[in-house]
């Protein structure tokens, strides 16, 4: 490869590349011929170096980022088409929960830090619309803002979308965003991660308790992720299209006030002390009712500590991938933008030397050092990410060790056993079958002792016929 890039055939350097990057261990004897024995080494961070800067100083860019781009993925051939797919964050703790592969569509996770369950839907989106709101504030909510008594975002577009499955499923999602901007556009593939259906509970003796977060109707959209660009977006609740009817408005509210008022007054000339009882009771009542809402039931509706100790382990695991995943995506900019300049310094030098004048030896000194320092540079970075990217694929081994090895497991176990009940079941058939042609067989014995000799002759010979 090294000869290939002095020569300036970047041609076949590449292909030495990649017939590198195809070769794997396929366990063939040593005691083979050469040609079966003998393979190409994989690519380690000094060919991918060396790979780099030749095609940069070949002025190739866009293969020495395609190059760039495959140091991330270890162990992945060409012409991948099983990804690992993409880390999926909880909407409320904002930590890894899952990953949702190209074949997964409708699926239920569980956080082991907030202990509540989640449906993703992940697919294709077919189609969007989006609507730019306005929404006016009142005074009064304005004061509950400005004395922080009201956290509740203001939404500035309404989308609402149509995801489609892989296995066909199709399903419309309507949610508000804090922006104008789009969180996804039609034809990307996302997931959405909304709170727990109201099919998904727990039950403890005679109750049923929904481990879905608070504050959040089942099935509501909570955050997006999109595949294409890792972008998340939190969702909020979209407006009511006929009008909002809180019983927080001014206009509900002093109405209600009046009639109470109207009551305590009438109550006052039957028993003096009954107005105040009633004001008691309406307002332990209400204590009541806000601290069951806000502490008793959310803690209830959480999943045992006990059975979310292996999630633990596993969202431990996607954690620190996508801490590694983010620190990989940085260092590769960087080497994209140096790749750029190390490009720019090779096209700058060889304009110096084509005009040939000797004024311009300083400057090339000049160019020469900036370029052997982006060289130094660029080499430190591929080294990063080579290391960043086998801790990567091993965290990805150990998940789908824990996930994707015990599912084929349990699968061929069930095509084990179907298949031994068919074995069975036709070993069955072929009894029955031997038993009525050994029934048959008897039933002729009988017919032919009974029967005179000729008779016998007759029909031994039809049937040996």
């Amino acid at each position: 490869m090294s000869a290939a890039l002095e020569h300036n055939n970047v041609e076949l350097a590449l292909s030495i590349f990649y017939s590198m990057r195809a070769s794997f261990d396929q366990a063939v004897s040593e005691t083979g011929p050469f040609f079966e024995r003998w393979k190409w080494s994989r690519p380690d961070a000094h060919v991918y170096t060396l790979l780099i800067q030749g095609l940069a100083a070949s002025l190739r860019v866009s293969d020495a980022i395609r190059v760039i781009e495959y140091i991330c993925q270890v162990g992945v051939s060409p012409g991948e088409e099983v990804p690992f797919g993409k880390i999926v964050k909880c909407p409320s703790c904002r930590i890894a929960v899952a990953v949702a592969q190209p074949q997964h569509g409708v699926q239920i996770v569980s956080c082991a830090k907030c202990r509540y369950q989640y449906e993703l839907v992940s697919g294709n989106i077919i189609t969007i619309e989006s609507e730019e709101i306005s929404m006016d504030i009142a005074a009064w909510e304005r004061g509950l803002r400005f004395l922080r008594l009201m956290k509740k975002n203001i939404p500035a577009a309404v989308h609402s979308i149509v995801v489609r499955t892989p296995s066909g499923l199709a399903r419309t999602h309507r949610f508000a965003t804090e922006t104008v901007d789009l969180p996804a556009q039609e034809g990307e593939r996302v997931t959405i991660a909304v709170a727990a259906p109201s099919n998904v509970f727990r039950e403890v003796g005679p109750f049923k308790f929904s481990p879905r977060a608070p504050d959040f109707y089942p099935g509501e959209p909570m955050c997006l992720t999109n595949h294409k660009n890792q972008r998340e977006s939190l969702l909020l609740r979209a407006p009511r299209k006929e009008g909002s009817s809180s019983l927080l408005k001014p206009s509900i509210i002093l109405p209600l006030l009046a009639v109470l008022g109207t009551g305590d007054a009438a109550s006052g000339l039957i028993d003096p002390s009954l107005p105040q009882l009633l004001s008691v009771a309406t307002v332990a009542s209400l204590a009541v009712g806000a601290t069951l809402n806000t502490f008793v039931f959310p803690q209830l509706n959480q999943l045992p500590q006990g059975s979310v100790e292996v999630i633990a382990i596993k969202q431990q695991l996607l954690s620190q991938y996508d801490v590694l995943q983010s620190r990989i995506k940085g260092l590769k900019e960087a080497a994209e933008t140096e790749v750029w300049m190390l490009a720019r310094m090779w096209q700058l030098e060889n304009k110096i030397f084509a005009v040939g004048d000797s004024s311009y030896r300083a400057r090339r000194s000049r160019v020469k050092r900036v370029r052997e320092g982006l060289e130094n540079s660029l080499r430190g970075r591929v080294e990063l990410i080579d290391s960043y990217g086998q801790i990567s694929s091993m965290i990805e081994i150990e998940v789908e060790m824990n996930s994707d090895v015990p599912a084929a497991e349990t699968a061929s176990n069930v095509d084990r056993l179907t298949e031994q009940i068919q074995q069975i079941m036709e070993l069955e058939n072929l009894e029955e079958g031997w038993t009525i042609q050994a029934e048959a067989n008897d039933e002729a014995e009988r017919l032919l002792s009974s029967q005179p000799i000729s008779h016998r002759r007759s029909l031994e010979t039809y049937r040996c016929i």
